[in-house]
């Protein structure tokens, strides 16, 4: 979605290794800001997955609150597996938009969904690590706008150096 706002909150996310996948995603899906609570995180190791330093790129910030800082015009979507919550398929993402995600070990808090705009859950056989739920979240997001480029160009730019693999014409 064009002239958008993405962002991506997590609640006191643990493991540096998903926090830097979390940052690759969003990278790959043009997030504006990635945004988290609690003390964990900013106590372990640097993280060693965000391979492409979109860190640098893109806003890592502590805050004290997820929502309380947000825009008027950002609807708070709350991604868990909670009882009531709307199927991913079946959702229609806002055009300014922040995820909300919980603990690798825990659940967002009842006072969050409570306060949410939206409440959805990914329909799996058991509940996902929390960077492969932003990156199904955020390729979901992406495959239902209306702005999805499917050109040869982006395949360029978005691919590694040594891949230079084309699909045979079969014609």
């Amino acid at each position: 979605m064009q002239n958008s706002t993405v962002m991506v909150g997590l609640t006191n996310p643990k493991s540096p290794s998903n926090v830097g996948a979390v940052m690759r995603a969003a990278g790959c899906y043009g997030v504006n800001e990635v945004i988290y609570t609690g003390q964990r995180y900013q106590q372990a190791a640097k993280f060693s997955t965000d391979t492409k330093n979109i860190s640098q790129q893109i806003p890592l910030t502590p805050v004290e609150s997820l929502i309380s800082n947000k825009d008027e015009n950002v609807e708070v979507v709350c991604v868990e597996l909670v009882e009531g919550a709307t199927p991913l398929p079946l959702f229609e993402h806002p055009r300014n938009a922040l995820y909300i995600l919980g603990p690798e070990d825990g659940s967002i808090s009842q006072k969050l969904v409570d306060e949410a705009d939206h409440v959805v859950y990914i329909p799996t056989k058991g509940c996902m690590n929390l960077a492969a739920t932003v990156n199904v979240v955020l390729y979901d997001r992406l495959a239902k706008s209306e702005h999805l480029d499917i050109s040869n160009e982006l395949i360029k730019q978005s691919r590694d150096t040594n891949n230079k693999i084309k699909v045979k014409n079969n014609n």
